[in-house]
């Protein structure tokens, strides 16, 4: 069996590097974490590896507006061509707030060859937004979300509001768009605290054309476990009291499994 290897990227104020490596390692991937400073110097080449991870946090503490000083800093170090030719020979990319923060200021997503005005901006709230939040998954070409309908993840960020006022439309009608905050009976909501931010669309999450770039603002590191849901002990016993096993994991493992899943069969 092939055996997948990620990388996960830390430094510079990212702060969830631990918690994305265990959501490869326990999807069963060979997982190294590395500052990124390794990689912007080439002491590390993304041609050795099948996955890349861009976790959240506050890369230089989001001065210029979040990860905008670290965009700058992989176009300056004559990165970004290597993340495209990574894409190109199959590998995938995962990006969670920060990191989805990060993909679109590069510009790798939404991926369109024509420039797109895409951004995530501040809250329309004007707050930092610490909270769990139902996503609705649209069935489209992502290969994290296969076989997945609904998440339930906490999300926390100041600058989570999608826009793209010159083509939300094609991005609809491409189905790249994998995520929707939603209400908790799975419907897709516009409204507040359902949709915390006042994304468009109440987009959560995108992905690009090939299905295996995928950017996202809620976060399925802080899901593994079932232990680690905000109501597990509530939620225990009434599983418990139906006769049905409780579960180890949390919603958020299915990511990292379908990642890895298909990485291997290909």
């Amino acid at each position: 069996m092939k055996q997948v290897k990620a990388l996960v990227l830390s430094g510079y104020g990212i702060n969830c590097e631990m918690e994305m490596a265990k959501g490869v390692e326990l999807a069963g991937g060979d997982v190294e974490i590395a500052h990124a400073k390794t990689w912007l110097l080439g002491h590390i080449s993304l041609q050795n590896f099948d996955f890349l991870l861009f976790p959240g946090g506050f890369s230089f503490g989001d001065e210029l507006g979040a990860a905008k000083a670290f965009a700058n800093r992989i176009a300056f170090s004559k990165r970004t061509d290597e993340l495209f030719a990574f894409i190109e020979k199959g590998g995938c990319i995962l990006g969670v707030c920060n990191g989805f923060q990060l993909l679109v200021k590069l510009g790798i997503l939404p991926g369109f060859k024509k420039k797109s005005e895409a951004a995530l901006i501040r809250n329309s709230k004007g707050r930092f937004e610490s909270r769990w939040v139902h996503q609705k998954v649209i069935r489209g070409p992502s290969i994290f979300t296969s076989g997945i309908t609904d998440l339930y993840l906490p999300v926390r960020h100041g600058e989570g509001n999608f826009i793209m006022p010159d083509a939300i439309e094609t991005l609809l009608c491409e189905n790249r768009v994998v995520l929707q905050y939603a209400s908790s009976n799975g419907e897709m909501s516009e409204s507040y605290p359902q949709n915390p931010n006042g994304s468009s669309k109440s987009i959560a999450g995108i992905c690009d054309s090939t299905g295996r770039v995928l950017g996202m603002m809620p976060h399925p590191e802080a899901a593994l476990f079932f232990t680690q849901l905000p109501f597990w002990t509530r939620q225990k016993e009434e599983i418990k009291r139906k006769g049905e096993k409780v579960p180890f994991f949390g919603p958020g493992i299915a990511l990292f499994k379908n990642a890895i899943e298909y990485l291997r069969r290909r």
